[in-house]
């Protein structure tokens, strides 16, 4: 069932179920895609990804969730930004981009003060991220238009679509979550009101794209955070955004101060896939194409999570980079089911202070590789990693990005 084609309610077909999941590259170049963006994502579409999913493209300078992400608010980098979209689009392959604004969560290389829902500080950030104000109802209302912009330019770019990003507690995620939401305007408050922000983004992009340009959305299953956005919630966005003919929706969960992502759950360990459970109950309000990401390792749990009717296609993030033609070696029977261990220095006050940003930091470090036209390498020592990006960028250097 892996390589069966799959069409989305807009009549868009993905030719195999394989859905190369955003991870964050930090590959630009002052905010601008690079050519080792277009090597990237030209190497995974003809490593056989039916769908490919860009990481962080940020909709303007203050939304930046670290030093090298894209920007994408004009048109000026359309000549580089279409041929990162043909590169993606080798082969046959969909090639999505993400957008996204970091809110609170953007360090303080990039800003001295990031925006927020409510003025609500992220915890265990100190060193890396400020203290965040909070948005004004004007400033909300350009950052709507700021999303719908950034969908547009990337359909005359050549893109196949674009993923709001409403998950891992970036902006959209903080008005979703009663943590992090704290106001008692239009914007907060209810349900309906914290989720007002992204109906009114998705609602802006589907106006102002041609039918035939995937709209989807990556959503928390929950914060996984005392008081945060829960199941209940999530759900409820799930059912809201089906109503309204989203073209498809991705599970993830967590944030930086809970990275769900991180840890696997042994329930669902024998399944390969983190938020399985979530996607049976999704399944019973909601027949929205269903991408879960987190965990899938072997053939056989992708095969099953497709037949048992959980999910339409399978999330894989990290294999990737590390198996850039993962796919084509399931078809030829050449994959061996990868083993992906933590990534630590074994000092434990190092890996517990910045285990989760070292880990991201080196599964970059391989996409930097094939960037540049070479193999990953899964012996990178972890040690590497560490000194190079402190050298290179100094303590907000360590990336806290997720995608």
């Amino acid at each position: 069932m892996l390589f069966q084609p799959f069409t989305f309610p807009n009549g868009t077909t993905a030719k195999n179920r394989f859905f190369k999941s955003a991870m964050e590259e930090q590959l630009a170049d002052n905010n601008k895609p690079t050519q080792s963006l277009v090597n990237l994502y030209r190497t995974w579409a003809k490593g056989g990804a039916g769908v490919l999913v860009t990481g962080n493209v940020m909709i303007n300078t203050q939304g930046k969730g670290s030093v090298d992400d894209v920007v994408v608010s004009n048109e000026d980098d359309l000549n580089m930004l279409n041929a990162w979209a043909d590169a993606g689009k080798t082969d046959g392959t969909l090639m999505i981009m993400q957008i996204n604004h970091a809110g609170k969560q953007s360090p303080k290389a990039v800003g001295a003060v990031p925006v927020a829902p409510s003025a609500v500080p992220l915890t265990g950030m100190d060193g890396f991220i400020n203290p965040p104000r909070e948005l004004a109802g004007d400033e909300i209302l350009g950052l709507i238009d700021g999303f719908v912009k950034t969908a547009q330019i990337a359909q005359k770019a050549g893109f196949s679509g674009v993923q709001i990003h409403a998950a891992h507690g970036y902006l959209i995620s903080q008005f979703l979550s009663p943590h992090h939401n704290q106001r008692n305007d239009e914007w907060g408050g209810s349900l309906d009101n914290r989720m007002r922000f992204l109906i009114k983004i998705y609602e802006g992009v589907r106006a102002n794209v041609r039918p035939d340009f995937l709209v989807g959305v990556k959503l928390n299953s929950a914060d996984f955070q005392k008081g945060g956005f829960d199941e209940n919630d999530s759900l409820a966005v799930v059912e809201k955004l089906s109503q309204m003919g989203i073209d498809f929706i991705e599970i993830s969960g967590g944030n930086y101060e809970s990275p769900a992502m991180l840890a696997e759950k042994s329930s669902t360990r024998q399944r390969e896939a983190f938020f399985i459970d979530y996607a049976k109950k999704m399944r019973k309000i909601s027949q929205v194409p269903l991408i879960i990401t987190g965990g899938f390792r072997s053939k056989e749990a992708m095969n099953e999570a497709l037949t048992s009717g959980d999910l339409d296609l399978v999330g894989i993030a990290r294999p990737f980079a590390l198996v850039p033609d993962l796919p084509n070696q399931i078809q030829k029977g050449t994959y061996r089911t990868l083993t992906t261990n933590r990534i630590q220095t074994g000092i434990a006050f190092i890996d517990k202070k910045a285990g989760a940003m070292l880990e991201m930091n080196w599964y970059m470090s391989q996409m930097r590789l094939i960037g540049e036209g070479k193999l990953p390498n899964p012996d990178l020592s972890a040690w590497k990693v560490l000194f190079k990006t402190l050298w290179e960028n100094g303590k907000a250097g360590l990336s806290t990005g997720r995608s």
